[in-house]
């Protein structure tokens, strides 16, 4: 969500490398393309709802109206929707701990951890407590069933990760606080988008009137750094080790 659609569409073009195509829901919408490919999507719409700037993943589901029940059902809350959206239908909701998610039903881009740099690799929920929030995600989203295509999660070295297949699509990680004045502290899902040269996007990210929120961290597979765009979205971007050599 954002507030100004050219804006944001000049800064994420420049640091991701993205390009856009208008989209059938009007002129405040747009989808973001790499290599021919969509990647992610922009509304201009955090201003007119009052909303913060943020990015927020939208997890497939094969029912929303069972989804958002179920997110009733739990504790958290519905914000929005399901609403008729597009070719599908949409909700956005905040788990027990606040971390703002949505949910899609309809056409989906598959596999989308496997696109080129520049578009999502993996996801990441920092919260109050991994395990309380895998079972609520688990139950609602309808993770590590026995239908093929599910996720696959499992706890490792404090974390949960949850896996399609072979790959990572996302991790949970406790600690997070509620009243933290730190956005970076408090419960939120944090997006990783891949980018080939990680100096050069921080340095366009700042040019353009962005700003780094962390260290660069460096781990045996990748450098990853959190970045925020002039309004305030979160984001982080990561680039493969295997692609410095």
């Amino acid at each position: 969500m954002a507030r100004d659609l050219d804006s944001a569409q000049a800064f994420y073009g420049a640091v991701l490398g993205w390009t856009f195509r208008p989209t059938r829901l009007g002129e405040g919408f747009s989808v973001a393309m790499r290599e021919g490919i969509p990647v992610a999507g922009i509304g201009a719409l955090a201003q007119r709802l009052g909303i913060p700037v943020a990015w927020t993943p939208y997890f497939a589901v094969d029912d929303a109206d069972v989804t958002a029940s179920r997110v009733r059902e739990r504790g958290a809350t519905m914000a929005v929707g399901p609403l008729a959206f597009g070719t599908g239908r949409a909700a956005l909701a905040a788990d027990p701990d606040g971390a703002v998610f949505g949910f899609w039903q309809g056409e989906v881009i598959p596999d989308w951890t496997a696109r080129p740099g520049g578009a999502a690799v993996w996801l990441e929920l920092h919260t109050r407590d991994a395990f309380a929030a895998a079972v609520f995600y688990g139950e609602v989203l309808d993770w590590a069933c026995e239908r093929p295509k599910c996720c696959d999660v499992s706890y490792e070295h404090g974390h949960v990760v949850i896996r399609r297949g072979h790959k990572t699509v996302a991790r949970i990680s406790g600690g997070a606080v509620e009243e933290a004045p730190d956005p970076q502290v408090r419960p939120r899902w944090h997006v990783h988008f891949g980018v080939p040269d990680l100096e050069a996007a921080v340095e366009t990210a700042t040019r353009l009137g962005g700003w780094t929120t962390s260290p660069v961290r460096t781990s045996t597979t990748d450098r990853s750094i959190s970045l925020s765009d002039p309004d305030g979205a979160l984001f982080t971007i990561v680039t493969s080790r295997t692609t410095l050599r």
